[in-house]
């Protein structure tokens, strides 16, 4: 698990892929400390599992699936990348809750600077606007940010510089892809009201006025 909040900026120095599979050589610095061979290092937002490690430079492997369902598939040589640790039990959790597990990729639409901040907007699949809430988290590129609006199309988070400056998103620019991971809540909610048999309709209850009329309930 990791809490959104990133801890440095490291850069691709290897992308090779093979029948769909790849591997990346990530150097950096920070998020070395303490990391030792399995441990997880989120890599723009994707959970990622440290396979070899050099005194600036680690390596991961990269799932097909995960090239295919996040930006990172579309990495070139010397790209940034926001880079964070996993989370220990004695950290504070500054962000929130964020798992590593990508739910899409959403596109920037349009950045409209001001005094104090920047604001994105992001179009994104209707599978993964359904989770959006206004005043929700979301991990864009694994950076822990408030939903200030959405609708049926986009959404939109305000960026103040302290994180522009540490993270990747200073570089990003309209038509840039970045990966999107809605909070936790809403999808366990959604799993726990679906029926097992989607085809099945709900079952109705038995508790009717009568019932509870004659269990004291008045």
């Amino acid at each position: 698990m990791f809490t959104g909040i990133i801890e440095e900026i490291g850069v691709l120095e290897e992308l090779t892929t093979d029948n769909g599979f790849g591997v990346m050589k990530v150097k950096c610095n920070k998020v070395l400390k303490d990391t030792k061979i399995g441990d997880s290092i989120a890599t723009n937002g994707v959970c990622l599992t440290v396979k070899e490690m050099g005194i600036l430079s680690f390596k991961a492997d990269v799932m097909g699936e995960t090239l295919a369902k996040s930006n990172l598939g579309i990495l070139k040589i010397g790209d940034k990348l926001n880079l964070e640790r996993a989370l220990s039990f004695s950290d504070r959790l500054g962000g929130h809750i964020v798992s590593g597990h990508i739910d899409g990729i959403g596109e920037i639409v349009s950045i409209e600077e001001e005094i104090n901040g920047t604001w994105l907007t992001i179009s994104a699949s209707k599978d993964v606007l359904k989770y959006i809430i206004y005043k929700g988290s979301i991990g864009i590129d694994g950076i822990s940010l408030t939903v200030a609006y959405v609708d049926n199309e986009v959404f939109k988070v305000s960026v103040i510089p302290h994180t522009l400056e540490n993270t990747i998103l200073l570089n990003k620019k309209i038509n840039s892809k970045v990966n999107l991971e809605c909070d936790l809540v809403g999808k366990y909610i959604e799993k726990l009201f679906t029926p097992k048999d989607e085809n099945e309709e709900i079952k109705k209850s038995n508790i009717t006025m009568e019932f509870l009329m004659n269990s004291g309930f008045k």
